[in-house]
């Protein structure tokens, strides 16, 4: 796998250059680590973290089931190995690494649960309305029925629905990023919201 910390051009990771495996395949974690403790040369973390590299991306995907997210999230899992590891003395680095990487994907799908859930009650337009939707909604298994609404979104509708509710878009940003006007991305949000909506009703009336 070829995405290690080069692909981030700022900060701490900058300094890594991939090297050839092999020539250190008969030194151990430990000795690995002896030596990052001993010197403080990220030189020997750079080849910890590429031993780990397949194993970061598999945790990655086995809780974020998506690749480009999973590749984003081991970057994160260097950074934050990098930023913590000087912090405490790891014997076991594996599965301390492992343990930082789930923590990681963990932190990743509650955020993820709690845009969702912003969407959800904004999709109620008065309690009055909708009040026995809006019981339904609390239930857990509402939030995959809503994710599966999102995938059934024209991709102009979905698109814009997820940049402004998700990752907290403005319309301005989002006609910058998309190339839509800022009318159609407007007119996108209302429809994507309102067929959402639609959607989840559907489904739950079944």
């Amino acid at each position: 796998m070829k995405f290690f910390p080069r692909s981030i051009l700022s900060g701490k990771l900058a300094n890594f250059q991939p090297v050839n495996q092999d020539q250190y395949a008969h030194i151990t974690d430990q000795e690995l680590l002896g030596k990052y403790y001993a010197e403080r040369n990220n030189y020997w973390l750079g080849l910890l973290l590429q031993r780990y590299t397949m194993l970061l991306f598999g945790v990655c995907m086995k809780y974020l089931k998506n690749e480009e997210e999973a590749r984003d999230g081991v970057q994160q899992v260097f950074l934050k190995v990098i930023q913590e590891l000087p912090k405490y003395k790891v014997e076991y680095f594996k599965s301390w690494l492992y343990m930082v990487a789930k923590n990681y994907c963990l932190m990743k799908l509650r955020s993820k649960t709690s845009r969702i859930t912003e969407i959800k009650d904004s999709m109620v337009a008065t309690p009055a309305e909708d009040s026995s939707v809006q019981g339904l909604l609390e239930k857990d298994h509402q939030l995959e029925l809503m994710t599966e609404s999102l995938e059934e979104l024209s991709k102009e509708q979905k698109v814009c629905v997820t940049l402004f509710y998700l990752d907290k878009k403005s319309y301005q940003e989002i006609a910058e990023e998309t190339g839509f006007t800022m009318m159609q991305v407007k007119s996108y949000i209302q429809n994507g919201k309102r067929n959402l909506k639609i959607s989840m009703e559907r489904k739950l009336s079944k």
